[in-house]
Protein backbone atom coordinates (compact mmCIF):
# COMPACT_ATOMS: atom_id res chain seq x y z
CA UNK A 1 0.00 0.00 0.00
CA UNK A 2 1.35 3.47 -0.87
CA UNK A 3 2.11 6.44 1.35
CA UNK A 4 0.41 9.77 0.64
CA UNK A 5 2.93 12.63 0.63
CA UNK A 6 2.51 16.39 0.38
CA UNK A 7 5.93 17.87 -0.40
CA UNK A 8 6.17 21.67 -0.04
CA UNK A 9 2.68 22.08 -1.52
CA UNK A 10 1.38 25.57 -2.28
CA UNK A 11 -1.96 26.17 -4.00
CA UNK A 12 -3.01 29.55 -5.40
CA UNK A 13 -6.38 30.59 -6.85
CA UNK A 14 -6.88 33.20 -9.56
CA UNK A 15 -9.95 35.30 -8.73
CA UNK A 16 -12.00 37.41 -11.13
CA UNK A 17 -15.35 39.14 -11.48
CA UNK A 18 -16.94 41.38 -8.87
CA UNK A 19 -14.82 39.94 -6.07
CA UNK A 20 -11.49 40.07 -7.91
CA UNK A 21 -8.65 39.94 -5.39
CA UNK A 22 -5.93 38.83 -7.80
CA UNK A 23 -4.12 35.65 -6.78
CA UNK A 24 -5.12 34.18 -3.44
CA UNK A 25 -2.83 31.70 -1.69
CA UNK A 26 -5.01 28.95 -0.18
CA UNK A 27 -2.18 26.58 0.85
CA UNK A 28 1.39 27.66 1.63
CA UNK A 29 4.37 25.32 1.74
CA UNK A 30 2.71 22.29 3.37
CA UNK A 31 4.86 19.20 3.89
CA UNK A 32 2.99 16.26 5.39
CA UNK A 33 2.98 12.46 5.11
CA UNK A 34 0.24 9.90 5.66
CA UNK A 35 2.04 6.54 6.01
CA UNK A 36 0.46 3.43 4.57
CA UNK A 37 -2.30 2.02 6.75
CA UNK A 38 -2.29 4.95 9.18
CA UNK A 39 -4.74 7.71 10.06
CA UNK A 40 -4.15 11.46 9.91
CA UNK A 41 -6.55 14.28 10.74
CA UNK A 42 -6.32 17.82 9.42
CA UNK A 43 -8.01 20.42 11.60
CA UNK A 44 -8.70 24.06 10.87
CA UNK A 45 -11.41 26.59 10.24
CA UNK A 46 -13.12 27.66 7.03
CA UNK A 47 -10.54 29.17 4.72
CA UNK A 48 -7.60 27.40 6.38
CA UNK A 49 -6.89 25.43 3.19
CA UNK A 50 -7.60 21.96 4.56
CA UNK A 51 -10.24 21.01 1.97
CA UNK A 52 -8.17 22.53 -0.85
CA UNK A 53 -5.25 20.36 0.24
CA UNK A 54 -7.50 17.28 0.35
CA UNK A 55 -8.93 17.91 -3.13
CA UNK A 56 -5.41 18.11 -4.56
CA UNK A 57 -4.92 14.39 -3.85
CA UNK A 58 -7.00 13.44 -6.91
CA UNK A 59 -6.63 16.69 -8.89
CA UNK A 60 -10.15 17.83 -8.10
CA UNK A 61 -9.18 21.50 -7.87
CA UNK A 62 -10.79 24.00 -10.27
CA UNK A 63 -8.94 25.32 -13.31
CA UNK A 64 -8.32 28.60 -11.50
CA UNK A 65 -5.99 26.77 -9.08
CA UNK A 66 -2.22 26.46 -9.50
CA UNK A 67 -0.32 23.84 -7.51
CA UNK A 68 3.39 24.13 -6.73
CA UNK A 69 5.35 21.38 -5.03
CA UNK A 70 4.20 17.78 -5.35
CA UNK A 71 1.42 15.48 -4.16
CA UNK A 72 2.51 11.85 -4.38
CA UNK A 73 0.68 8.56 -4.00
CA UNK A 74 3.55 6.19 -3.39
CA UNK A 75 6.25 7.26 -5.86
CA UNK A 76 3.76 8.73 -8.36
CA UNK A 77 3.35 12.49 -8.60
CA UNK A 78 -0.36 13.10 -9.17
CA UNK A 79 0.42 16.07 -11.42
CA UNK A 80 2.27 13.79 -13.89
CA UNK A 81 -0.69 11.46 -14.47
CA UNK A 82 -2.48 11.51 -17.81
CA UNK A 83 -6.27 11.72 -17.70
CA UNK A 84 -6.53 7.96 -18.28
CA UNK A 85 -4.02 7.21 -15.53
CA UNK A 86 -5.77 9.61 -13.18
CA UNK A 87 -9.11 7.95 -13.90
CA UNK A 88 -7.58 4.60 -12.97
CA UNK A 89 -6.27 6.02 -9.68
CA UNK A 90 -9.60 7.59 -8.69
CA UNK A 91 -11.84 5.19 -6.78
CA UNK A 92 -9.43 2.25 -7.21
CA UNK A 93 -6.34 3.60 -5.37
CA UNK A 94 -7.72 6.67 -3.62
CA UNK A 95 -11.26 7.89 -3.05
CA UNK A 96 -13.02 10.78 -1.34
CA UNK A 97 -16.00 11.02 1.00
CA UNK A 98 -17.28 14.49 0.19
CA UNK A 99 -18.56 16.92 2.80
CA UNK A 100 -22.20 17.29 1.71
CA UNK A 101 -23.86 13.96 0.95
CA UNK A 102 -27.07 15.81 0.07
CA UNK A 103 -25.29 17.72 -2.70
CA UNK A 104 -22.92 14.95 -3.80
CA UNK A 105 -25.52 12.30 -4.65
CA UNK A 106 -27.47 12.45 -7.91
CA UNK A 107 -31.13 13.07 -6.94
CA UNK A 108 -32.59 11.28 -10.00
CA UNK A 109 -30.66 8.01 -9.69
CA UNK A 110 -31.01 5.33 -7.04
CA UNK A 111 -28.11 4.99 -4.65
CA UNK A 112 -27.50 1.46 -5.95
CA UNK A 113 -27.02 2.81 -9.49
CA UNK A 114 -24.55 5.38 -8.20
CA UNK A 115 -22.45 2.77 -6.39
CA UNK A 116 -22.61 0.51 -9.48
CA UNK A 117 -21.13 3.29 -11.61
CA UNK A 118 -17.78 3.06 -9.85
CA UNK A 119 -17.77 -0.74 -10.13
CA UNK A 120 -18.54 -0.56 -13.88
CA UNK A 121 -15.71 1.93 -14.46
CA UNK A 122 -13.20 -0.15 -12.49
CA UNK A 123 -13.97 -3.76 -13.32
CA UNK A 124 -12.12 -6.44 -11.35
CA UNK A 125 -12.25 -10.22 -11.41
CA UNK A 126 -14.43 -10.23 -8.30
CA UNK A 127 -17.15 -8.13 -9.98
CA UNK A 128 -16.93 -8.87 -13.70
CA UNK A 129 -20.60 -9.55 -14.29
CA UNK A 130 -23.80 -7.63 -13.56
CA UNK A 131 -24.72 -10.28 -10.99
CA UNK A 132 -21.46 -10.01 -9.07
CA UNK A 133 -21.55 -6.20 -9.21
CA UNK A 134 -25.06 -6.14 -7.73
CA UNK A 135 -23.92 -8.57 -5.05
CA UNK A 136 -20.98 -6.23 -4.34
CA UNK A 137 -23.41 -3.31 -3.87
CA UNK A 138 -25.29 -5.37 -1.26
CA UNK A 139 -22.01 -6.18 0.52
CA UNK A 140 -21.02 -2.52 0.59
CA UNK A 141 -24.35 -1.40 1.99
CA UNK A 142 -24.16 -4.11 4.63
CA UNK A 143 -20.64 -2.94 5.59
CA UNK A 144 -22.02 0.52 6.39
CA UNK A 145 -24.98 -0.92 8.33
CA UNK A 146 -27.63 -0.39 5.65
CA UNK A 147 -29.94 -3.14 4.33
CA UNK A 148 -29.38 -4.20 0.72
CA UNK A 149 -32.92 -3.02 -0.09
CA UNK A 150 -31.72 0.60 0.25
CA UNK A 151 -30.01 0.17 -3.14
CA UNK A 152 -33.40 0.90 -4.73
CA UNK A 153 -33.92 4.12 -2.76
CA UNK A 154 -33.41 7.62 -4.09
CA UNK A 155 -31.35 10.08 -2.00
CA UNK A 156 -34.40 12.07 -0.89
CA UNK A 157 -35.84 8.90 0.66
CA UNK A 158 -32.89 8.57 3.03
CA UNK A 159 -32.03 10.44 6.22
CA UNK A 160 -28.87 12.53 6.46
CA UNK A 161 -27.03 9.75 8.25
CA UNK A 162 -28.12 7.16 5.68
CA UNK A 163 -26.94 9.38 2.81
CA UNK A 164 -23.57 9.75 4.53
CA UNK A 165 -23.33 5.97 4.86
CA UNK A 166 -24.00 5.63 1.12
CA UNK A 167 -21.15 8.08 0.45
CA UNK A 168 -18.84 5.91 2.56
CA UNK A 169 -19.98 2.78 0.69
CA UNK A 170 -19.21 4.49 -2.63
CA UNK A 171 -15.75 5.50 -1.40
CA UNK A 172 -15.01 1.88 -0.41
CA UNK A 173 -16.53 0.33 -3.54
CA UNK A 174 -13.29 -0.36 -5.44
CA UNK A 175 -11.22 -1.25 -2.37
CA UNK A 176 -8.98 1.84 -2.38
CA UNK A 177 -5.77 2.05 -0.40
CA UNK A 178 -6.38 5.67 0.64
CA UNK A 179 -9.63 7.34 1.70
CA UNK A 180 -9.96 11.11 2.12
CA UNK A 181 -12.93 12.07 4.34
CA UNK A 182 -13.84 15.76 4.13
CA UNK A 183 -16.02 16.67 7.15
CA UNK A 184 -17.91 13.33 7.00
CA UNK A 185 -20.08 14.10 10.05
CA UNK A 186 -20.91 17.78 9.49
CA UNK A 187 -24.53 18.60 10.46
CA UNK A 188 -25.24 15.04 11.64
CA UNK A 189 -26.83 14.58 15.04
CA UNK A 190 -24.71 13.22 17.88
CA UNK A 191 -26.05 9.67 17.72
CA UNK A 192 -25.58 9.34 13.95
CA UNK A 193 -22.18 11.07 14.22
CA UNK A 194 -21.01 8.50 16.74
CA UNK A 195 -22.29 5.68 14.53
CA UNK A 196 -20.46 7.09 11.49
CA UNK A 197 -17.21 7.66 13.39
CA UNK A 198 -17.33 4.18 14.94
CA UNK A 199 -17.98 2.71 11.49
CA UNK A 200 -15.09 4.60 9.88
CA UNK A 201 -12.76 3.49 12.66
CA UNK A 202 -13.89 -0.13 12.30
CA UNK A 203 -13.51 -0.16 8.51
CA UNK A 204 -10.05 1.43 8.67
CA UNK A 205 -8.92 -1.19 11.20
CA UNK A 206 -10.45 -4.18 9.38
CA UNK A 207 -9.27 -3.21 5.89
CA UNK A 208 -5.96 -1.51 6.66
CA UNK A 209 -7.00 1.63 4.80
CA UNK A 210 -5.00 4.86 5.04
CA UNK A 211 -7.37 7.62 6.20
CA UNK A 212 -6.95 11.36 5.75
CA UNK A 213 -9.81 13.02 7.63
CA UNK A 214 -10.72 16.72 7.54
CA UNK A 215 -12.68 18.45 10.32
CA UNK A 216 -12.85 21.66 12.36
CA UNK A 217 -13.73 19.65 15.49
CA UNK A 218 -10.73 18.20 17.32
CA UNK A 219 -12.88 15.83 19.36
CA UNK A 220 -14.19 14.25 16.14
CA UNK A 221 -10.67 13.78 14.74
CA UNK A 222 -9.36 12.44 18.04
CA UNK A 223 -11.97 9.67 18.03
CA UNK A 224 -10.61 8.25 14.75
CA UNK A 225 -7.11 9.58 13.96
CA UNK A 226 -3.70 8.72 15.41
CA UNK A 227 -2.10 12.04 14.41
CA UNK A 228 -3.54 15.51 13.80
CA UNK A 229 -2.16 18.39 11.74
CA UNK A 230 -3.55 21.87 12.40
CA UNK A 231 -3.80 24.41 9.57
CA UNK A 232 -4.40 28.14 9.71
CA UNK A 233 -4.28 30.59 6.81
CA UNK A 234 -3.03 27.87 4.47
CA UNK A 235 -0.07 26.91 6.67
CA UNK A 236 0.66 24.09 9.08
CA UNK A 237 0.96 25.45 12.61
CA UNK A 238 1.25 22.21 14.59
CA UNK A 239 1.52 18.45 13.95
CA UNK A 240 1.53 15.84 16.71
CA UNK A 241 -0.22 12.73 17.96
CA UNK A 242 -3.94 13.20 18.60
CA UNK A 243 -3.71 13.07 22.39
CA UNK A 244 -1.06 15.79 22.50
CA UNK A 245 -2.92 18.06 20.08
CA UNK A 246 -6.15 17.77 22.07
CA UNK A 247 -4.79 17.91 25.61
CA UNK A 248 -1.42 19.68 25.52
CA UNK A 249 -1.25 21.83 22.36
CA UNK A 250 1.66 24.25 22.09
CA UNK A 251 0.42 26.69 19.43
CA UNK A 252 -2.09 29.35 20.60
CA UNK A 253 -4.37 28.64 17.64
CA UNK A 254 -4.50 24.92 18.46
CA UNK A 255 -5.32 25.84 22.03
CA UNK A 256 -8.18 27.98 20.72
CA UNK A 257 -9.53 25.07 18.65
CA UNK A 258 -9.31 22.70 21.62
CA UNK A 259 -11.31 25.14 23.78
CA UNK A 260 -13.95 25.89 21.12
CA UNK A 261 -16.20 22.90 21.83
CA UNK A 262 -17.15 22.91 25.51
CA UNK A 263 -17.25 19.99 27.87
CA UNK A 264 -20.76 19.61 29.29
CA UNK A 265 -20.49 20.25 33.01
CA UNK A 266 -17.50 22.59 32.75
CA UNK A 267 -18.56 25.67 34.78
CA UNK A 268 -16.15 27.94 32.89
CA UNK A 269 -17.92 27.36 29.58
CA UNK A 270 -21.44 27.73 30.98
CA UNK A 271 -22.95 30.82 29.30
CA UNK A 272 -19.44 31.53 28.07
CA UNK A 273 -18.76 30.29 24.51
CA UNK A 274 -15.17 30.45 23.31
CA UNK A 275 -14.95 33.59 21.19
CA UNK A 276 -12.48 36.11 19.83
CA UNK A 277 -14.70 38.94 21.07
CA UNK A 278 -14.59 40.46 24.53
CA UNK A 279 -17.66 39.36 26.47
CA UNK A 280 -19.62 40.94 29.27
CA UNK A 281 -20.47 38.44 31.98
CA UNK A 282 -23.95 36.95 31.76
CA UNK A 283 -26.31 37.06 34.74
CA UNK A 284 -26.59 33.99 36.93
CA UNK A 285 -28.41 31.31 34.96
CA UNK A 286 -30.79 30.28 37.75
CA UNK A 287 -31.75 33.88 38.53
CA UNK A 288 -32.47 34.52 34.87
CA UNK A 289 -34.58 31.38 34.68
CA UNK A 290 -36.66 32.45 37.67
CA UNK A 291 -37.07 35.95 36.27
CA UNK A 292 -38.34 34.69 32.93
CA UNK A 293 -41.10 32.49 34.29
CA UNK A 294 -43.63 35.26 34.87
CA UNK A 295 -46.66 34.78 32.62
CA UNK A 296 -46.48 38.43 31.54
CA UNK A 297 -43.09 37.72 29.99
CA UNK A 298 -44.30 34.94 27.68
CA UNK A 299 -43.25 35.75 24.11
CA UNK A 300 -44.13 32.60 22.18
CA UNK A 301 -46.08 29.60 23.37
CA UNK A 302 -47.49 26.38 21.96
CA UNK A 303 -50.21 24.32 23.55
CA UNK A 304 -51.23 20.82 22.45
CA UNK A 305 -49.37 21.44 19.19
CA UNK A 306 -49.73 18.57 16.73
CA UNK A 307 -48.60 18.45 13.09
CA UNK A 308 -49.62 15.62 10.78
CA UNK A 309 -48.36 14.97 7.22
CA UNK A 310 -49.81 12.78 4.52
CA UNK A 311 -47.00 10.73 2.97
CA UNK A 312 -47.44 7.99 0.34
CA UNK A 313 -51.07 7.54 1.22
CA UNK A 314 -50.44 7.28 4.96
CA UNK A 315 -50.67 9.83 7.77
CA UNK A 316 -47.46 10.68 9.61
CA UNK A 317 -47.62 12.56 12.90
CA UNK A 318 -44.39 14.58 13.03
CA UNK A 319 -45.23 16.57 16.19
CA UNK A 320 -47.36 15.10 18.97
CA UNK A 321 -49.22 17.22 21.53
CA UNK A 322 -46.28 19.53 22.33
CA UNK A 323 -46.41 22.23 25.01
CA UNK A 324 -43.58 24.75 24.84
CA UNK A 325 -43.10 28.29 26.15
CA UNK A 326 -40.39 30.87 25.42
CA UNK A 327 -40.18 33.87 27.78
CA UNK A 328 -38.71 37.29 27.24
CA UNK A 329 -34.93 37.13 27.40
CA UNK A 330 -34.93 33.33 27.53
CA UNK A 331 -32.88 31.07 25.28
CA UNK A 332 -34.44 27.64 24.83
CA UNK A 333 -32.48 24.82 23.20
CA UNK A 334 -34.64 22.21 21.48
CA UNK A 335 -32.45 19.12 21.12
CA UNK A 336 -32.92 15.74 19.50
CA UNK A 337 -31.65 13.66 16.61
CA UNK A 338 -32.68 13.91 12.96
CA UNK A 339 -36.32 12.99 12.40
CA UNK A 340 -37.42 13.83 15.93
CA UNK A 341 -39.69 16.65 14.71
CA UNK A 342 -37.56 19.64 15.79
CA UNK A 343 -37.53 21.47 12.45
CA UNK A 344 -41.24 20.81 11.85
CA UNK A 345 -42.03 22.32 15.24
CA UNK A 346 -39.87 25.36 14.46
CA UNK A 347 -41.52 25.95 11.10
CA UNK A 348 -44.95 25.71 12.70
CA UNK A 349 -44.05 28.24 15.38
CA UNK A 350 -43.14 30.84 12.74
CA UNK A 351 -46.20 30.18 10.59
CA UNK A 352 -44.51 28.29 7.75
CA UNK A 353 -46.36 25.07 8.57
CA UNK A 354 -50.00 24.71 9.58
CA UNK A 355 -50.72 22.71 12.75
CA UNK A 356 -53.64 20.33 13.20
CA UNK A 357 -56.97 21.61 14.49
CA UNK A 358 -56.99 22.10 18.23
CA UNK A 359 -53.36 23.23 18.33
CA UNK A 360 -52.64 26.65 19.85
CA UNK A 361 -49.74 28.94 18.95
CA UNK A 362 -49.64 32.42 20.51
CA UNK A 363 -47.21 35.33 20.20
CA UNK A 364 -47.39 37.77 23.12
CA UNK A 365 -50.76 36.42 24.08
CA UNK A 366 -52.29 36.74 20.60
CA UNK A 367 -53.05 33.85 18.27
CA UNK A 368 -50.47 33.50 15.52
CA UNK A 369 -51.60 35.52 12.45
CA UNK A 370 -51.83 33.72 9.12
CA UNK A 371 -52.02 36.54 6.55
CA UNK A 372 -51.75 40.21 5.75
CA UNK A 373 -50.01 43.02 7.61
CA UNK A 374 -50.28 41.21 10.95
CA UNK A 375 -48.27 38.28 9.61
CA UNK A 376 -45.65 40.65 8.14
CA UNK A 377 -45.34 42.43 11.49
CA UNK A 378 -45.02 39.09 13.29
CA UNK A 379 -42.18 38.03 11.00
CA UNK A 380 -40.34 41.26 11.71
CA UNK A 381 -40.47 40.36 15.41
CA UNK A 382 -39.72 36.64 14.99
CA UNK A 383 -37.05 35.73 12.44
CA UNK A 384 -36.04 32.23 11.41
CA UNK A 385 -32.46 31.23 10.66
CA UNK A 386 -32.58 28.26 8.31
CA UNK A 387 -30.29 25.24 8.58
CA UNK A 388 -28.85 24.99 5.05
CA UNK A 389 -27.26 28.26 3.88
CA UNK A 390 -26.78 26.94 0.34
CA UNK A 391 -30.54 26.49 0.02
CA UNK A 392 -31.44 29.66 1.95
CA UNK A 393 -29.42 32.03 -0.26
CA UNK A 394 -30.27 32.90 -3.86
CA UNK A 395 -27.11 32.01 -5.83
CA UNK A 396 -27.68 34.95 -8.18
CA UNK A 397 -27.97 37.62 -5.48
CA UNK A 398 -25.03 39.40 -3.88
CA UNK A 399 -24.56 39.33 -0.12
CA UNK A 400 -25.86 42.90 0.05
CA UNK A 401 -29.05 42.01 -1.82
CA UNK A 402 -29.61 38.91 0.30
CA UNK A 403 -29.33 40.81 3.59
CA UNK A 404 -31.33 43.82 2.30
CA UNK A 405 -34.19 41.63 1.04
CA UNK A 406 -35.87 41.41 4.45
CA UNK A 407 -35.54 45.16 4.99
CA UNK A 408 -37.34 45.81 1.72
CA UNK A 409 -40.11 43.34 2.54
CA UNK A 410 -40.56 45.12 5.86
CA UNK A 411 -40.43 48.55 4.13
CA UNK A 412 -37.48 49.77 6.18
CA UNK A 413 -37.23 53.58 6.03
CA UNK A 414 -33.74 54.15 7.42
CA UNK A 415 -30.32 53.99 5.77
CA UNK A 416 -30.40 50.57 4.11
CA UNK A 417 -26.68 50.34 3.42
CA UNK A 418 -25.82 51.29 6.99
CA UNK A 419 -28.20 48.65 8.38
CA UNK A 420 -26.83 45.95 6.04
CA UNK A 421 -23.27 46.83 7.05
CA UNK A 422 -24.19 46.63 10.75
CA UNK A 423 -25.91 43.25 10.27
CA UNK A 424 -22.85 41.85 8.49
CA UNK A 425 -20.61 43.18 11.26
CA UNK A 426 -22.83 41.57 13.91
CA UNK A 427 -22.54 38.28 12.03
CA UNK A 428 -18.71 38.52 12.08
CA UNK A 429 -18.33 39.31 8.36
CA UNK A 430 -15.87 42.17 8.62
CA UNK A 431 -15.09 44.50 7.05
CA UNK A 432 -18.64 44.37 5.60
CA UNK A 433 -17.61 46.17 2.41
CA UNK A 434 -15.41 43.23 1.56
CA UNK A 435 -18.43 40.89 1.39
CA UNK A 436 -21.27 43.05 0.06
CA UNK A 437 -20.61 42.37 -3.62
CA UNK A 438 -19.75 38.69 -3.23
CA UNK A 439 -22.16 35.97 -4.37
CA UNK A 440 -22.72 32.77 -2.34
CA UNK A 441 -20.41 30.48 -4.35
CA UNK A 442 -17.51 32.85 -3.63
CA UNK A 443 -17.89 32.28 0.11
CA UNK A 444 -17.06 29.38 2.38
CA UNK A 445 -19.85 27.37 4.00
CA UNK A 446 -19.35 29.17 7.29
CA UNK A 447 -19.44 32.57 5.62
CA UNK A 448 -22.68 31.67 3.84
CA UNK A 449 -24.27 30.71 7.14
CA UNK A 450 -23.25 34.04 8.62
CA UNK A 451 -24.90 35.85 5.71
CA UNK A 452 -28.15 34.03 6.54
CA UNK A 453 -27.84 35.10 10.18
CA UNK A 454 -27.10 38.69 9.10
CA UNK A 455 -30.29 38.69 7.02
CA UNK A 456 -32.29 37.70 10.10
CA UNK A 457 -30.61 40.30 12.31
CA UNK A 458 -31.08 43.13 9.80
CA UNK A 459 -34.77 43.71 10.60
CA UNK A 460 -34.13 43.96 14.35
CA UNK A 461 -36.13 40.96 15.63
CA UNK A 462 -37.11 40.38 19.25
CA UNK A 463 -36.89 36.61 18.86
CA UNK A 464 -34.88 34.21 16.74
CA UNK A 465 -35.98 30.72 15.82
CA UNK A 466 -32.68 29.26 14.71
CA UNK A 467 -32.56 25.82 13.09
CA UNK A 468 -29.03 24.44 13.58
CA UNK A 469 -27.51 27.95 13.30
CA UNK A 470 -23.88 26.85 13.77
CA UNK A 471 -23.93 23.31 12.36
CA UNK A 472 -21.73 24.29 9.40
CA UNK A 473 -19.55 26.85 11.18
CA UNK A 474 -15.95 26.40 12.22
CA UNK A 475 -14.69 26.69 15.78
CA UNK A 476 -14.16 30.42 16.31
CA UNK A 477 -17.14 31.39 14.14
CA UNK A 478 -19.30 29.03 16.19
CA UNK A 479 -18.27 30.73 19.41
CA UNK A 480 -18.63 34.20 17.94
CA UNK A 481 -22.18 33.52 16.74
CA UNK A 482 -23.19 32.01 20.08
CA UNK A 483 -21.63 34.97 21.88
CA UNK A 484 -23.55 37.25 19.52
CA UNK A 485 -26.85 35.60 20.49
CA UNK A 486 -26.02 36.13 24.16
CA UNK A 487 -25.06 39.73 23.46
CA UNK A 488 -28.33 40.43 21.64
CA UNK A 489 -30.26 38.88 24.54
CA UNK A 490 -28.40 41.14 26.96
CA UNK A 491 -28.78 44.36 24.96
CA UNK A 492 -32.25 43.90 23.49
CA UNK A 493 -33.95 41.34 25.70
CA UNK A 494 -33.78 38.97 22.71
CA UNK A 495 -35.46 35.60 23.08
CA UNK A 496 -34.33 32.59 21.08
CA UNK A 497 -35.47 29.07 20.31
CA UNK A 498 -32.39 27.24 19.07
CA UNK A 499 -32.96 23.89 17.37
CA UNK A 500 -29.83 21.80 17.61
CA UNK A 501 -28.31 18.35 17.93
CA UNK A 502 -25.25 19.93 19.58
CA UNK A 503 -25.58 19.48 23.33
CA UNK A 504 -22.44 21.56 23.86
CA UNK A 505 -24.28 24.49 22.30
CA UNK A 506 -27.11 24.02 24.80
CA UNK A 507 -24.57 24.06 27.65
CA UNK A 508 -22.95 27.20 26.20
CA UNK A 509 -25.99 29.45 25.83
CA UNK A 510 -29.33 27.91 26.82
CA UNK A 511 -31.32 28.74 29.93
CA UNK A 512 -33.76 25.92 29.25
CA UNK A 513 -33.43 22.63 27.36
CA UNK A 514 -36.31 20.69 25.80
CA UNK A 515 -35.50 17.19 24.53
CA UNK A 516 -37.58 15.95 21.58
CA UNK A 517 -37.98 12.31 20.58
CA UNK A 518 -40.35 10.91 17.97
CA UNK A 519 -42.37 14.12 17.89
CA UNK A 520 -42.76 14.51 21.65
CA UNK A 521 -41.04 16.58 24.32
CA UNK A 522 -39.73 13.85 26.63
CA UNK A 523 -37.74 16.06 29.02
CA UNK A 524 -37.83 19.78 29.74
CA UNK A 525 -36.19 21.99 32.35
CA UNK A 526 -33.24 24.23 33.26
CA UNK A 527 -30.12 23.40 31.23
CA UNK A 528 -28.07 22.35 34.25
CA UNK A 529 -30.77 19.97 35.41
CA UNK A 530 -31.41 18.32 32.04
CA UNK A 531 -27.76 18.05 30.95
CA UNK A 532 -26.21 17.08 34.28
CA UNK A 533 -29.01 15.00 35.81
CA UNK A 534 -31.06 13.61 32.91
CA UNK A 535 -34.18 11.70 33.85
CA UNK A 536 -35.20 10.19 30.51
CA UNK A 537 -33.35 7.30 28.87
CA UNK A 538 -33.25 9.10 25.52
CA UNK A 539 -31.57 12.16 27.07
CA UNK A 540 -28.96 9.89 28.60
CA UNK A 541 -28.43 8.25 25.18
CA UNK A 542 -27.85 11.65 23.56
CA UNK A 543 -25.32 12.66 26.21
CA UNK A 544 -23.42 9.36 25.98
CA UNK A 545 -22.99 9.84 22.21
CA UNK A 546 -21.23 13.22 22.48
CA UNK A 547 -17.64 13.15 21.19
CA UNK A 548 -15.34 14.37 23.97
CA UNK A 549 -11.65 15.08 24.32
CA UNK A 550 -10.06 12.93 27.01
CA UNK A 551 -7.96 15.49 28.87
CA UNK A 552 -4.87 14.72 30.90
CA UNK A 553 -5.09 15.43 34.62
Amino acid sequence: MPDLTFDDVSITYRTSGRNDRGEVAAVRGVTLTLPSGRTLGIAGESGSGKSTLAMSVLRLLPRSARLDGSVRIGDTDVADLTFGELRAVRWAEASIIFQGAMHSLNPVRTVGEQILEALELHVRDTWKTDKTRKARVGELLHSVDLPASKADAYPHELSGGQKQRVMIAMALACEPDIVVADEPTTALDVIVQKQILDMIGRLVTERGISLLMISHDLSVLASVCERIAVMRGGELVEVADAVTICTAPTHPYTQQLAAAFPEIGDPESRMNPATTREQIAEPDGNALHEYSQADADVVLEARSLTVTYRSRGAWLRAVRDVDLTVHRGEIVALVGQSGSGKSTLARTLVGLQQPDNGSIVRFRGTDLPHRGAALRDFRREVQMVLQDPSAALNPKLSVYESVAEGLRVQRFRGDERERVAQALTDAELTPPEHYMNAIPQELSGGQRQRVVIAGALAVGPQMLVADEPVASLDASARGDILALILSLRRRLGLSALVITHDLGLAWNIADTVAVMYEGEIVEHGPAEQVLLDPQHDYTRTLLSAVAVIERRS
